[in-house]
């Protein structure tokens, strides 16, 4: 049975290293973080590992940020207990709950049930809830919609349930793609088509809604691709970065000629609505 090697990052500031330590990670086979309030554990099977995985780590040499770190090797057969302590159930004005099938059942107007795997806890539980506010507020009825960097498919599951059709969810990562799968499934999902890749994908593709949930330089770096491929009076949602970010990704997506209609903010974490 496979083993995971585990490193708790301490990091000072905390914020923006910990979300490029974060994706720099995850590009050399790091596929699970769990951030808290000093820094983030990032994980890797141990078949993926080497004793020289860190030297890749840009971030790591940066004057601006101080790193500490400790490694341990984890048995995979104690992930189910730690994420059953670790992971809450989420609920978005009463209305929403998010939850893992061990979860009480709230009994709220929207019921999304997710198995707690691998990548589930990478401290963006704030964003998740802002986009799913965002999806409360708009009619999805017959919205051919994208959810990119869809991880556990939530954002997808949700729009489905609010009516959207057709939906593709996309993910980079095998596990999100695997699990997005699987979640798709438990819900009873049947307008939901998930792909495993990267912005590539969306070439000749036309979406009404479009929602990105990702970290800030991955968006810039695809936006015009999201931009080809939204509708005329399509609605796109950004979240994953800071409230300090809004001018760096405003002034890209003004480039475009969207308009700003909408910022909603959770504990300095920012999930904006443009519309074209």
């Amino acid at each position: 049975m496979t083993n995971y090697i585990g490193y708790i990052f301490k990091v000072a500031p905390k914020e923006p290293a910990t979300e490029i330590l974060i994706a720099q990670l995850g590009e050399v086979g790091f596929e699970s973080f769990v951030e808290n309030e000093d820094g983030v554990t990032a994980y890797i099977q141990e078949n993926d590992w080497n004793s020289e995985i860190l030297k890749e780590i840009q971030i790591l040499n940066s004057e601006e940020f101080k790193f500490t770190f400790e490694e341990e090797v984890i048995e995979q057969t104690n992930w189910n207990s730690e994420w059953e302590k670790n992971f809450n159930q989420i609920q978005v004005d009463n209305l929403v709950s998010i939850r893992a099938p061990f979860h009480k059942n709230p009994n709220l107007k929207y019921d999304i049930v997710i198995e707690p795997k691998m990548s589930f806890g990478t401290g963006h539980h704030e964003t998740t809830h802002m986009m799913i506010q965002h999806l409360l507020a708009l009619d999805l009825a017959n919205k051919n919609t994208l959810d990119m960097g869809c991880g556990t498919g939530i954002l997808a599951i949700f729009a489905e349930m609010k009516g959207a059709k057709p939906i593709d969810a996309i993910d980079i990562d095998t596990w999100c793609y695997e699990n997005s799968l699987e979640n798709v499934a438990r819900n009873n999902c049947k307008h939901i088509s998930v792909f495993e890749g990267d912005a590539s994908l969306l070439m000749n593709k036309k979406y009404d809604v479009i929602i990105a949930n990702i970290n800030r330089n991955i968006l810039l770096n695809d936006m015009v691709l999201y931009m080809d491929c939204l509708n005329d009076d399509g609605i796109i949602l950004f979240s994953g970065f800071y409230e300090e970010d809004i001018p760096i990704i405003d002034a890209e997506v003004s480039k475009y000629g969207l308009t700003l209609d909408k910022i909603i903010e959770r504990n300095n974490w920012v999930s904006l609505k443009y519309i074209k």
